[in-house]
């Protein structure tokens, strides 16, 4: 029988810890303990689960497509142009120092309700590590096997495809599973500030009725979502790239 995992221990701990404490301070509004966000969870589980948690899902789906394209399509440029990469790596840097509660009402105000308010906050937040990281894979590539192309005649185009993009897989594992996380935050934050639905919309829906664990209840569900995907991802990632080992 396999022994359970140290996360699973320390996860044991950790909301242990945040049942006592919780209970011990009483204050069900501001901080629930997990049993009670749990059976609030339950209660509440005909809106979450068939109708905002897919809203989210949506959102956060688009949101990892256009963040990917965006990230692969900079990282790619900056690759093949020293210029490109000086003119356009501080402009992405920059735009990780915008607040994102600042900006979304920007969003809403030019798209509304739309999904697409919520897409922007979530790709303004998720498309930075993915291009860092992506841009990192491909100047990984060792200059000594590069250099051994060149001196087999290869064309740039080979050298790309057969040698930097192999070197680059195992970032754009790293880049989803950072992603992933980011963009469930950047769909919550997005709904949550103006939507008609969606997880992090009805977290404050809850708010407003001072209904402490409807508050966290989507919050631990965006939490059991991600960890999900997150382990998911690892577990593709280990069948695919054996040959780096466990």
């Amino acid at each position: 029988m396999k022994k359970p995992s140290l996360a699973f221990y320390s996860s044991s701990i950790f909301f242990i810890v945040w049942e006592v404490f919780a209970r011990y301070l009483n204050l069900k509004f501001v901080l629930p303990w997990p049993t009670a966000v749990l059976k609030r969870m339950w209660e509440l589980r005909v809106p979450l689960f068939k109708y905002h948690m897919f809203a989210t899902l949506k959102i956060a789906g688009v949101s990892i497509v256009l963040s990917f394209a965006l990230g692969i399509f900079l990282a790619v440029i900056m690759d093949r142009s020293k210029k490109v990469e000086e003119a356009i790596y501080p402009i992405i840097v920059t735009t990780q120092t915008i607040p994102t509660p600042a900006i979304a009402p920007i969003f809403i105000l030019w798209f509304g309700y739309s999904i697409w308010s919520k897409v922007l906050v979530a790709v303004l937040i998720a498309f930075f590590p993915v291009t860092i990281n992506l841009h990192d894979g491909l100047k990984s590539t060792k200059k000594d096997y590069i250099e051994l192309f060149k001196s087999m005649h290869a064309r740039e185009w080979d050298i790309f495809w057969k040698l930097k993009v192999p070197s680059t897989i195992p970032y754009f594992f790293s880049s989803l599973k950072m992603a992933i996380p980011l963009v469930l935050i950047g769909a919550a934050i997005g709904e949550w500030l103006g939507a008609t639905a969606g997880l992090g919309y009805f977290s404050k829906r809850m708010m407003t009725q001072l209904d402490g664990a409807g508050v966290f209840a989507p919050i631990v569900l965006i939490s059991i979502i991600a960890v999900s995907f997150v382990n998911l991802i690892s577990y593709l990632e280990k069948k695919f790239l054996k040959w780096r080992g466990n």
